[in-house]
């Protein structure tokens, strides 16, 4: 019941929006949005207090998304990850995908578990992107691989599950109030904040100012203090 919030989360909302309101195109503030990865993911590895960090890249649904947008999503994701594989190293970060990866191209399955053999010794923060995920999808897959093992307990399934780690805090920018299908079962007992600003724009002090605000919060997980 520690007020610490050891793992974090994060649906990164905004990026086209924040784009065209600079007259640019929905590319540019993706790319942008990658510097905010970049820039928040360094800064909680220098928290102590912070193990996980789990980023909502890419959804099951987003790929109903223009194609030339998905296209450069899946280019982008490759680039990026290709580009920060020292930073990982440098920061002893430890890479983990969850989500189902089947469906992307062998290219980018390869840089994929090419990032993420490279940092498996890592034992700092674990930055944690969900590509092609989906809460249902995750929860499906992990019921249909135990349905023949036994009863399903909420132990036995949440071990089976993409991320086994419960969130403390769930952060959403852009301004929508909402889960959008992200980690449904690991947020359970999750703190839930939102704010207005967009992906791009959110800094390492607002990120700052949302943990403050959540270790003065009583957690109490169904019970009384």
């Amino acid at each position: 019941m520690s007020n610490l919030p050891r793992h974090i989360a994060i649906i990164m909302d905004g990026n086209g929006r924040w784009a065209e309101a600079q007259g640019k195109s929905r590319t540019f503030g993706h790319e942008r949005g990658a510097e905010s990865v970049r820039a928040i993911t360094t800064h909680c590895a220098k928290h102590s207090d912070i193990e996980r960090l789990t980023l909502y890249a890419f959804s099951t649904e987003n790929w109903k998304r223009p194609k030339i947008e998905v296209e450069f999503l899946m280019k982008l994701l490759e680039r990026y990850l290709k580009s920060e594989r020292s930073t990982y190293l440098e920061g002893n970060i430890r890479f983990e995908p969850i989500g189902d990866l089947s469906i992307f191209s062998k290219s980018l399955r390869n840089v994929i578990d090419d990032v993420q053999t490279a940092t498996m010794g890592c034992n700092g923060l674990t930055q944690c992107l969900a590509l092609n995920y989906g809460g249902r999808d995750e929860i499906v897959r992990a019921a249909n691989t135990l349905r023949n093992k036994g009863e399903i307990t909420v132990e036995s399934l949440s071990a089976q599950l993409d991320c086994s780690h419960d969130v403390d805090l769930l952060i959403r920018t852009g301004g929508d109030h909402r889960l959008s299908n992200f980690l449904l079962w690991q947020a359970a007992y999750a703190e839930l904040f939102f704010t207005k600003t967009l992906w791009p724009e959110f800094t390492t002090d607002e990120l700052e100012t949302i943990i403050k605000k959540f270790k003065t919060v009583e957690r109490r997980f169904g019970g009384l203090n």
